[in-house]
């Protein structure tokens, strides 16, 4: 029995569905049971747990072979990642209490960073479960290609593609949620021992300006990549309801001046074979 947290967002639910198309067994640990109907209905055992609740967690762990940890994302974390930090506790007691043979953590490209920014939850969760007395996998995606669904509905009517990630020539590491799920199921079915970390990426990165590309390839209308200055961030992103918008400030800075990057060599980094262009008109099509 394999325990996945997270299970209704697109990465969970595509580790599920591979372990379900594998014929393995499947715990959804959902919220609330109407989260979970789906997942009952495709044969998946449900356990209701928040990721706070350190009893029901450890209820929804006991007797699986493997659980998956995907922390939930907190966009706009209060000052000291409190709310990371109570996910953090409320699993590690958890998983002390189950005990199952191994855990894979999803974590983050540069979770080894030591610059605070919005990521340092995904490196707050990789120390604390580094102490773990069963193996620990930690999957480092790179940034998610699905991150452009916000930015369809401006391509598509004006022809612009407002990027925070600059310059707009520089490529960067990406990949897709469906990828990223396929390989925590094949992860979660080995064994291992001790503290491993894994990185993904797609087989080539893209530059904001590829984004435009493609934008504009699937729209049928010409996309530019257009920065977004520095300055204009922190007001933009307090217009759009933040109240401290310092920390995804400095994960966008991360990934513009290299410093949130992957830890391994080139050729140790797994790759996801879906291309942005799939994920983008997949995206398009959704919205209509």
């Amino acid at each position: 029995m394999y325990a996945i947290t997270g299970i209704t967002g697109q990465v969970g639910g595509a580790m599920a569905q591979a372990l379900l198309d594998a014929g393995l067994p499947v715990r959804a640990v959902v919220r609330n049971a109407e989260k979970g109907a789906a997942w009952a209905a495709k044969g998946c055992d449900v356990s209701i747990a928040t990721m706070e609740d350190a009893d029901a967690l450890a209820k929804a762990f006991m007797g699986a072979e493997g659980v998956f940890i995907l922390p939930p994302n907190v966009f706009d974390p209060s000052p000291g990642f409190p709310e990371a930090r109570a996910v953090i506790s409320a699993v590690m007691q958890a998983l002390n209490a189950a005990r199952p043979s191994h855990v894979v953590c999803l974590s983050t490209i540069g979770a080894q960073a030591r610059q605070p920014n919005l990521l340092t939850q995904r490196t707050l969760m990789e120390e604390a479960l580094s102490a773990l007395p069963m193996p620990v996998t930690f999957l480092r995606p790179a940034w998610f290609m699905e991150n452009f669904a916000w930015d369809i509905a401006e391509a598509r009517d004006r022809g612009v593609f407002k990027s925070f990630l600059q310059p707009l020539d520089k490529p960067v590491p990406m990949i897709a949620t469906v990828d990223i799920g396929r390989l925590a199921a094949k992860l979660i079915r080995e064994h291992w021992e001790g503290r491993r970390i894994v990185e993904l990426e797609a087989e080539r990165r893209y530059s904001p300006n590829d984004v435009a590309a493609a934008f504009a390839s699937i729209l049928g209308r010409p996309v530019r990549a257009e920065a977004v200055p520095r300055e204009t961030w922190g007001p933009l992103f307090k217009s759009q309801g933040m109240k401290d918008p310092i920390p995804r400030m400095q994960m966008l800075d991360g990934f513009n001046e290299g410093w949130i990057q992957f830890e391994g060599k080139p050729l140790s980094i797994e790759k996801g074979p879906t291309a942005l262009s799939r994920v983008l008109a997949g995206l398009i099509s959704a919205v209509g």
